[in-house]
């Protein structure tokens, strides 16, 4: 008899030890590149436009089994883009011009954001599986608190604080994958400059972002 209440107590401790209200991926890390869709006539991108993003998402799981939720975060991005569109600054406004490719060394844009993730997810965790499928679908909101454009000639760098910028940017987000590899992927549902024009043509500026990479969950 006292032999079977150790081992009934050794399993009533077992199951104890499981976390039956364990949380998932509520910190990420993740690095990506942009590709710009809808660009004006005779603009191309260059060099690698990339973005960098990280944060934290509180998990909220809608179900017993907890593989299927909700996720509210908060997190910070920076973003450049790399094209042939040269940006000046004239007083208060800001000239757009689609240059050759041998006129200037490099025109990039660069963001700085808070964002809001809000994801629905779905996984085959539990809570002794640390190794699981999860498909995350959902939108984002991206406040974009600095914006710069900088330009690189033969002879020198110039640059200034982008006002065309869009302040607030939102898109549609998929994140999806395999236990530490996960592919991510935005698009915009805004364009990325506000209002703004190719100089002479009149042309309007509606470049989209899409962006593709890899995301890494933490916890």
């Amino acid at each position: 008899m006292l032999g079977c209440f150790s081992v009934s107590a050794v399993f009533a401790q077992t199951d104890q030890a499981v976390d039956d209200r364990y949380l998932e991926d509520q910190f990420y890390i993740g690095m990506g590149f942009n590709f710009l869709l809808e660009r004006p006539d005779g603009a191309v991108q260059r060099s690698l436009s990339y973005n960098l993003q990280g944060g934290f998402i509180k998990d909220i799981p809608l179900n017993v089994r907890r593989n299927f939720g909700l996720g509210l975060g908060l997190g910070y991005a920076t973003n450049s883009y790399y094209t042939n569109i040269r940006a000046d600054e004239a007083g208060e406004a800001i000239t757009y011009e689609v240059v050759g490719t041998d006129a200037i060394v490099r025109s990039k844009l660069e963001t700085h954001a808070l964002e809001l993730p809000l994801e629905l997810r779905w996984r085959t965790s539990t809570p002794s599986e640390f190794k699981f499928w999860r498909i995350y679908a959902g939108a984002k909101l991206g406040y974009v608190f600095s914006g710069r454009s900088r330009l690189v000639l033969d002879e020198g760098t110039e640059g200034f604080a982008n006002s065309d910028i869009q302040k607030w940017q939102y898109g549609l987000t998929l994140n999806f994958g395999y236990n530490t590899w996960n592919i991510h992927a935005y698009y915009a549902l805004n364009p990325l400059l506000e209002n703004a024009q190719i100089i002479g043509s009149g042309e309007s500026i509606d470049m989209r972002v899409l962006r593709i990479g890899v995301i890494f969950y933490i916890l």
